[in-house]
């Protein structure tokens, strides 16, 4: 039987798994709370640019506030908002999850720690994000990352390979190539690690991640961010799996490698592609700096292992959000400048 399927949150990566879901043959509801977009894929579908190609898709497109007056439960729901909304919206639409049904966190950051409380254990399944994609207009879609690349991971939060996670892996196909694994929590971990490495620094330049080697300035911020999830990584246990190419040992002995294969496969995706921090500001929304750097921060403490970089790091997306900078390279170089007074407070 056809499963009914929810997208609570369809911005740039619910916009991609609702969207292509959709154009494959799924029965898809999708739900969001940017009146705009919503009203726009009501009347004209949602149009998708994937590299190349570009077509229109007509969607089951709903409000926030429709939600109420759905009749009908949901086998598979797609949380894909921002991880700070995450909590609110779990509790919105968990009623409509049916009693077998379960929630996959397609987000950044490790929103399972939270959803699953909800919904319970069982109910949830984990998803890391490989891709870039934007929404800047209403009912418009542009996928940065091409078709052939590993889109999602899919894993159940008890590391063990299911049949509903095999049928997942089925389904969720039609949005991008994906793959299972049995170590959910150690590759999520490795993917906060390149997350917390570029995104700051990309937010604050205005730069995508392909070019975070065009200035020594912006590679030192990055090796010292990203040396300290590592480091936070190991400390707090997680089974990193290889980051970009480079093992847990390997990239905090060679952390320059590690950015030189973040900005090759930063390419892939084109040298326009912007990260997520520096889409929420350009949208002037708050982005999800304490989910990511924050996070590394609250784990750190936890672990006892010092992060000023990433302390640091969070304070000026936290100008950026309050509009106290605005995206420009020389902020990089501040954020150095300040990086290194706060270590040696530590």
């Amino acid at each position: 039987m056809a499963k009914k399927i929810a997208v609570i949150g369809t911005g740039a990566t619910g916009s991609v798994i609702g969207g292509l879901l959709t154009a494959g043959g799924h029965d898809v509801t999708m739900i969001d709370q940017w009146g705009a977009h919503v009203d726009t894929m009501k009347e004209s579908g949602l149009h998708i640019s994937i590299q190349e190609e570009e077509f229109t898709v007509p969607v089951h497109a709903i409000h926030i506030y429709e939600v109420c007056q759905l009749n009908t439960l949901f086998d598979i729901i797609f949380i894909a908002c921002k991880s700070y909304d995450t909590v609110w919206l779990t509790y919105l639409i968990a009623p409509y999850l049916e009693a077998d049904g379960f929630m996959v966190s397609a987000q950044n950051s490790l929103n399972d720690e939270w959803i699953a409380p909800i919904v319970g254990h069982t109910r949830d399944i984990g998803c890391v994000l490989t891709m870039s994609s934007e929404v800047f207009e209403p009912g418009h879609l542009k996928r940065n990352t091409p078709m052939d690349r590993i889109t999602f991971t899919l894993g159940e939060l008890s590391g063990r390979i299911t049949p509903r996670l095999q049928e997942l892996q089925q389904i969720l196909s039609s949005a991008g190539k994906t793959e299972l694994t049995t170590n959910l929590w150690g590759l999520k971990w490795s993917k906060l690690v390149f997350n917390s490495t570029v995104a700051p620094v990309c937010a604050l330049s205005g730069f995508g991640p392909a070019h975070l080697a065009d200035a020594p300035e912006r590679v030192r911020v990055c090796l010292e961010l990203g040396r300290e999830a590592l480091l936070v990584g190991q400390a707090q246990g997680y089974a990193m799996e290889p980051v970009f190419g480079l093992s847990m040992e390997e990239a905090i002995a060679s952390p320059e490698s590690l950015v030189e294969n973040i900005v090759k496969v930063s390419r892939f995706e084109g040298k326009g592609a912007r990260s997520f921090f520096h889409q929420d500001v350009l949208k002037g929304r708050p982005t999800e700096v304490d989910f990511i750097n924050g996070l590394v921060c609250k784990k750190g403490r936890e672990s006892g292992v010092p992060t000023p970089a990433n302390d640091a790091a969070v304070e000026f997306v936290k100008r950026l959000e309050r509009r106290e900078l605005v995206p420009d390279p020389i902020n990089v170089q501040r954020l150095e400048s300040y990086m290194a007074t706060e270590s040696q407070k530590v």
